[in-house]
């Protein structure tokens, strides 16, 4: 059976599983992202300088991520969600609201890797198989470096 190949030269259908599976974890960053603003606009109490410092660093990054994964949606030949309804509608990332609390902030900061890790060690696992090298690399890059914010942040919520 002949595969029919992308611009990219990978399977079209492999491609297209990527982008849907890459559009759900833009919406979940879109999410976690303006979670995290909230959280840096919102914060107060015991340690607001360095949450509010954190909070930026980590909203900017994930600023930077969104559009490395919608720039890969497009490089596999697909559309990248782009509207709030959209982003609402698909991610597993649940907005909040009126959080304030630095340690309630940090640990919904940690339940939103928790979901993010998973869906992109389901992306990494894809995109091997698919023989998706720019999607693998992008994935093993944000895990690691994500890994080791959740050990900063759980060290931080540790009494």
């Amino acid at each position: 059976m002949n595969k029919q190949l992308s611009a990219i030269a990978l399977d079209v259908e492999d491609s297209r599983k990527l982008a849907e599976k890459l559009n759900l974890l833009l919406a979940d960053y879109h999410v976690f992202y303006m979670n995290v603003r909230g959280f840096h606009w919102n914060v107060k109490g015991h340690k607001f300088f360095e949450l509010h410092m954190k909070f930026e660093e980590l909203y900017t990054d994930m600023a930077t991520k969104i559009d490395e994964i919608a720039e890969r949606i497009l490089t596999l030949g697909h559309t990248p969600l782009h509207s709030f309804q959209d982003m609402l509608d698909n991610s597993d990332v649940k907005p909040t609201r009126d959080v304030t609390n630095g340690f309630d902030c940090v640990d919904h900061i940690l339940n939103s890797f928790r979901i993010i890790l998973v869906a992109q060690r389901e992306l990494l696992d894809l995109s091997g198989d698919a023989g998706d090298e720019g999607t693998n690399s992008l994935m093993s890059d944000y895990i690691t470096e994500q890994e080791k914010l959740v050990w900063m942040y759980t060290a931080y919520m540790s009494k």
